[in-house]
Parts: C-alpha cells; sequence; structure tokens
C-alpha cells in the first residue's frame, strides 16, 4: 500500500464504518417491528412511501458501501488513482471530493449518457 494514500483508507474506513451504521439503522426503521400497521387507507399510504423512501436509502447505502470497499482495494493494489475504465490518471481533485469513485470524469460522463 501507498504511503500517499494512507490517509485516504483511513477515511474510506471511517466512511464505511458510518455507513454500515446507518445501514443498520434504515433496516432496522424498514423492519419496524414494533410499530403497529394503520388501518387507516392514507396511513398505510404514508408507511407506505416512508418504506419505500427507507428502501431507496438502503439501496444507495449500499452502493456506496461496495464502492467504498472497492477503493481500499485499489489502494491496496495500488491502482487507487486509475481510472477502471480506460486506464487513465483520475484527476486528484475528483478523488477529494468523492474518494470512492472509480473512474475519470471523461469515461463517468461517458457512462451516464448510455
Amino acid at each position: 500500500m501507498s504511503n500517499d494514500y494512507d490517509d485516504v483508507r483511513h477515511n474510506l474506513i471511517t466512511m464505511l464504518e458510518e455507513l454500515d451504521e446507518r445501514l443498520t439503522t434504515i433496516t432496522q426503521e424498514v423492519r419496524h417491528t414494533d410499530e403497529v400497521v394503520e388501518k387507516d387507507s392514507e396511513e398505510q399510504a404514508t408507511q407506505n412511501e416512508n418504506n419505500e423512501v427507507q428502501d431507496y436509502l438502503g439501496n444507495f447505502a449500499r452502493v456506496e458501501i461496495a464502492a467504498i470497499k472497492q477503493a481500499i482495494v485499489r489502494i491496496d493494489r495500488g491502482d487507487y488513482d486509475i481510472c477502471q475504465t480506460c486506464g487513465e490518471v483520475i484527476n486528484p481533485e475528483r478523488l477529494k471530493i468523492l474518494p470512492y469513485l472509480a473512474q475519470c470524469i471523461k469515461c463517468a460522463s461517458l457512462a451516464e449518457k448510455i
């Protein structure tokens, strides 16, 4: 592992721990085992909407967790700052903003258009 990315790796692990905690909370809220299902149709609709939002947040957290784990692996392999699509170096400023990105801006822009 490169010493250049020790701090980044540490920050990614911290992010991972925070996301794991958030995902646990979301999962518990979605299960709401102690919550009574409302008989009123409006209340049921509200509960369903809340569950959908919680489900979306949980899925988003899972995607972030996977990306962070992959970034840690790339740091350990020594190719953290290399675009996984084209092989070019990812702009360090881009990685400062979202340290778990795996693509340069060009490849990410192309992927969005598809």
